[in-house]
């Protein structure tokens, strides 16, 4: 089931970057509309305490929901796909990494269970767990000590379950 379109001109407007500058940081990151699809990309700097770029908007999964599944054109770069729970600016995350293929097109499937647990980029516990019922954000993210420019191409984020097929 599809849940994000890239290919919509207006997809782009309905992500906001949050990045390093909210500590410091200069990285600078965008969402823009491309022949298409989009394109999430920016500059990485580890100056000033930085070290991440990073978009968001808001989104609920479905039921029955087990899987995402992101159809993308990568740079090399590793990303995370991010999940939160509410529409707070701050607070924890769901998050699950992924690492892409320099100018290849390619589909990767992150199960929810792989979704864990972050604060601020730390790992926690005692939180409860990923319910996908109460989901209301999807974010991307670039950082965990990369530098540089970055461009991700989206085409397609798709929800994945037993419920959905």
């Amino acid at each position: 089931m599809e849940l994000v379109d890239f290919s919509q001109a207006w997809e782009a407007q309905r992500w906001r970057a949050i990045n390093d500058g909210v500590m410091g940081g200069v990285s600078q990151s965008q969402m823009l509309a491309t022949d298409g699809g989009c394109c999430f990309d920016g500059v990485v700097s580890l100056e000033y305490g930085g070290g991440f770029a990073s978009m968001r908007r808001p989104l609920a999964l479905p039921d029955g929901c087990r899987a995402l599944k992101l159809r993308l054109k990568g740079d090399g770069n590793r990303y995370q796909l991010r999940l939160k729970m509410d529409g707070l600016y701050d607070g924890v995350l769901y998050v699950s990494d992924f690492t892409t293929q320099e100018g290849r097109e390619e589909e990767i499937e992150l199960p929810l269970g792989s979704f864990q647990p972050r604060f601020r980029g730390r790992a926690v516990t005692g939180v409860e767990p990923l319910d996908v019922s109460r989901v209301e954000q999807v974010g991307l993210l670039i950082g965990q000590g990369q530098s540089g420019p970055f461009t991700l191409t989206l085409y397609q984020l798709m929800a994945e379950g037993r419920a959905l097929e």
